[in-house]
């Protein structure tokens, strides 16, 4: 492929894969400029050996990282577009506030998560790709990617504990949480929903989470544009 057919074909699974990986939306076009720019740089070294898109993450991955390192860059809430633009015109206000906030709040969790661990959890959980699909983009053995997974999980439940202990008080003899859009959009607990066990991994990935507050679309089960 040429590298006009590159940037056309995958702009926009470049762009979602640095968004997922934490690059705030105010510097998602410059980010995009840097992998585009290693792409001009490096494209006549691919040899095909993996999947353009595996090689397109790699590099999305070291750019969202590095990034990352620079705190003048860090997500501010509030001037920043959400991780996952879902909204719904058929909802209430008041409805898509708490939506927004549960977004808002998943955000910050994902941005304590070690860059490793957040890329397997978005894939697997926002994005809806099997163990396998991840395991092939990452360029890593399956028996890595459910280990970030369950760590993932692990960091995102004791995230979600650690709000609801702070945030927790009682009106009218009821316990109301201001966390509680997270727990919707994390869903865990009682909302955990079960998944299909691989066979190379006989006691599978941990239920997934059900996050029902957030769109969980299958972005990356297309290479192409079309996403």
């Amino acid at each position: 492929m040429t590298f006009g057919e590159v940037y056309a074909h995958h702009f926009r699974f470049v762009w979602r894969s640095l968004r997922r990986l934490g690059v705030p939306e105010s510097d998602a076009a410059d980010a995009v400029q840097d992998v585009f720019l290693v792409v001009h740089r490096r494209l006549a070294e691919f040899e095909g050996r993996s999947k353009i898109t595996t090689w397109l993450y790699s590099i999305c991955f070291h750019v969202a990282r590095d990034r990352r390192k620079l705190a003048h860059l860090r997500r501010r809430a509030h001037d920043d577009e959400p991780l996952l633009d879902c909204a719904d015109d058929r909802v209430d206000v008041g409805a898509e506030a708490e939506r927004r906030q549960a977004i808002v709040l998943l955000e910050a969790i994902l941005d304590e998560l070690p860059l490793e661990q957040r890329a397997v959890f978005t894939l697997f959980e926002l994005d809806g790709m099997s163990g396998e699909e991840v395991a092939e983009l990452l360029d890593v053995p399956l028996g890595t990617v459910y280990s970030r997974l369950r760590l993932a999980r692990d960091a995102f439940r004791r995230a979600v504990a650690r709000l609801n202990a702070r945030d927790q008080f009682r009106v009218g003899g009821r316990v109301v949480s201001k966390s509680e859009p997270v727990l919707k959009a994390g869903a865990v607990g009682p909302g955990l929903t079960a998944v299909k066990r691989s066979p190379e991994d006989p006691e599978g990935p941990e239920p997934a989470l059900s996050l029902s507050g957030v769109e969980q679309r299958p972005a990356w089960k297309r290479a192409g544009g079309g996403r």
